[in-house]
């Protein structure tokens, strides 16, 4: 499934994006549309054959507890009233306490990550697969940027990711802004990480912004894209040509809205010279 170059989709920038050429989709994020009264920008893209993806950030599939059967059919809703190939989510945790703790329930209003355990890896499988069950369409998760390791780990990101694959069959959506944030605050590799996932397992790939401060780098979604950030993608793209490619910008939108237009075209060519060595590598020998 091609994507292409894509924007995620914000209210406060929606005309922008309607006018930018060269955009083949969108994402905007799920829990912010109801799929009876969906957006008239959204709409209009979809008249134009802009293909939008929703993307989930509630359902927790990384907790302990099964995911919610409303908030899996709230985000089917939004998949069938879109017409959208597939729906995204995290690999993170986002509430805890309830019944079986005696407390109540409590929301993080973060994703926090998952202990990279077997254990923790047997109940996020368990919980992918009941959310593929529920869905319509594919799902693919998204490695998230995380402050602190769990005590403990296992596995390390990419092993983790490769497993999960492996035993559930779920897609993948890189965000290398996220690879770079770990690596600044866990002193992770990104190439390790792309080295030892399976890369023919991604959907799509996610960019943003984000600053350093104190030696931590901080996800924020609200500052142009860093070479660093560039340089992930460019590995990546050095190991496979992803399907599609999402510039997320959150908040703090620049005066000139053409600067997101440029953002989106530098990732473009990011890709495409990234793409350059693995294109021009001599074909393996085969046994005579």
């Amino acid at each position: 499934m091609e994507l292409g170059t894509g924007i995620g989709w914000r209210p406060e920038i929606a005309e922008a994006v309607e006018g930018m050429r060269g955009i083949d989709w969108v994402e905007a994020v799920a829990e912010n549309l109801c799929p009876g009264h969906l957006p008239d920008s959204l709409l209009r893209l979809r008249e134009r054959g802009v293909t939008v993806v929703p993307h989930g950030v509630s359902l927790g599939l990384g907790g302990a507890e099964r995911p919610d059967e409303r908030r899996l059919a709230d985000l089917a809703a939004r998949a069938e009233a879109l017409g959208s190939p597939l729906v995204t989510e995290h690999i993170a945790f986002v509430r805890a306490g309830g019944e079986r703790t005696a407390s109540r329930p409590l929301e993080a209003g973060h994703l926090l990550p998952v202990p990279r355990t077997r254990d923790a890896l047997d109940v996020l499988c368990e919980n992918v697969r009941i959310a593929q069950d529920a869905l319509p369409v594919p799902l693919a998760v998204e490695n998230i940027a995380a402050l602190f390791g769990w005590p403990g780990e296992e596995l390390t990101e990419g092993q983790f990711l490769y497993e999960l694959v492996e035993r559930t069959g779920v897609r993948l959506l890189i965000d290398v802004a996220n690879l770079h944030t770990n690596h600044v605050n866990r002193g992770e590799d990104p190439a390790k990480a792309l080295a030892e996932l399976p890369v023919e397992a991604i959907a799509y790939v996610h960019v943003a912004g984000g600053f350093e401060r104190d030696g931590v780098w901080h996800d924020s979604h609200a500052h142009p894209v860093p070479p660093a950030v560039l340089d992930v993608l460019a590995e990546l793209a050095s190991r496979v040509t992803p399907p599609g490619v999402l510039l997320e910008r959150d908040d703090n939108f620049p005066d000139d809205l053409g600067e997101l237009a440029r953002e989106v075209d530098t990732i473009r060519e990011t890709v495409a010279a990234g793409a350059g060595p693995r294109a021009q590598a001599p074909a393996p020998r085969t046994a005579a």
